[in-house]
């Protein structure tokens, strides 16, 4: 069985989608599960923070002098506002290289304010206000470590990528998977929920100094990873140090959470349909089936819990409910 998400108009379900989640420990066990654990998923942005770990491996970042704004910029799936295209402009700036060597493509800032005040003033959007500008900023930073020509570096086949992928395996603990090419052009991996949420278990561990300094740059920059009205930067807020989450397209999210108790937790979770308004309900489900929030937590985080659906007049019509099956 899985996480059954209801949209309700009034008092009717109207639609439904399903999710799957598994939660990992320490020792690679899994606590629980809701649905296939080895359900076999693209783990999209999810990936980001362990993509931006070749470049903390490799001594790139501290060469190119990023500062922890900008190293949570590479883990970011941004809003495209003001403080995430000046923060991807400055890690350009200290590499000596302008958005002609990104090669993430371009497309509209998901901030509504910011996506007018471009019409406003008669403005495309750049390269700079794709959600993955930071991620592709420290892939050019990797290149430029290596030594290796930037152009291509998206390719399977480029010294950035062959670094990034050498990573993820020790991380997911496969020996290969599946490779398919994410929104950004950047190659991505299929794999098992269950090794997603192992990643994110190692991620929250504090046992890999590199996924450490990552963790801890997410965890004191939240509004550099996501951004307003983001449930990224509001759980990461709300949490306090204490965990972080990380979305993907197509609805895949990664969590790793420290409980009071010491014990670590990595957490992966999937709306089968891609569906990624019921992400946020689901994963606060998850989190409090297992009791790993506080009532203070929570109630930072109730709208993400209670989440109510309105109109274009702002009228309540409606609410998502989540039931753990």
């Amino acid at each position: 069985m899985g996480i059954m998400c209801k949209i309700m108009r009034g008092d009717f379900i109207e639609s439904m989608h399903v999710a799957y989640a598994v939660v990992v420990d320490g020792e690679g066990k899994i606590v629980q599960n809701w649905g296939d654990p080895n359900y076999l998923t693209c783990i999209r942005s999810s990936l980001k923070p362990f993509q931006a770990s070749a470049s903390i491996v490799a001594g790139a970042t501290e060469a190119a002098g990023f500062t922890t704004k900008e190293l949570a910029l590479m883990c970011a799936s941004h809003n495209g506002e003001d403080i995430h295209v000046k923060t991807a402009q400055s890690m350009l700036k200290k590499l000596g290289y302008d958005i002609s060597y990104y090669e993430c493509g371009s497309h509209a800032p998901y901030d509504n304010k910011s996506k007018h005040d471009l019409i406003k003033q008669s403005q495309k959007p750049t390269t700079l206000h794709n959600n993955c500008s930071g991620k592709h900023a420290g892939m050019l930073c990797l290149s430029k470590q290596l030594q290796a020509d930037p152009n291509g570096y998206t390719h399977v086949d480029h010294p950035v990528q062959q670094a990034i992928m050498k990573q993820v395996g020790t991380y997911s603990e496969l020996n290969n998977f599946p490779l398919e090419i994410d929104g950004c052009s950047a190659p991505v991996p299929f794999m098992p929920l269950y090794n997603i949420a192992l990643m994110y278990q190692k991620f929250s561990s504090g046992k890999y100094d590199e996924l450490n300094v990552l963790y801890n740059t997410m965890a004191s920059n939240p509004m550099l990873v996501a951004g307003t009205d983001r449930f990224d930067t509001d759980f990461i807020s709300a949490m306090a140090g204490r965990a972080v989450t990380k979305v993907g397209g197509e609805a895949v999210r990664g969590l790793g959470i420290r409980n009071d108790n010491g014990e670590i937790f990595g957490i992966a979770l999937k709306v089968l349909d891609g569906n990624q308004r019921c992400s946020p309900p689901a994963m606060m489900a998850v989190l409090n089936e297992l009791n790993l929030l506080s009532n203070d937590e929570n109630s930072k985080l109730l709208k993400y819990q209670n989440t109510i659906l309105k109109n274009h007049r702002k009228l309540n019509v409606g609410s998502i409910k989540v039931e753990i099956m």
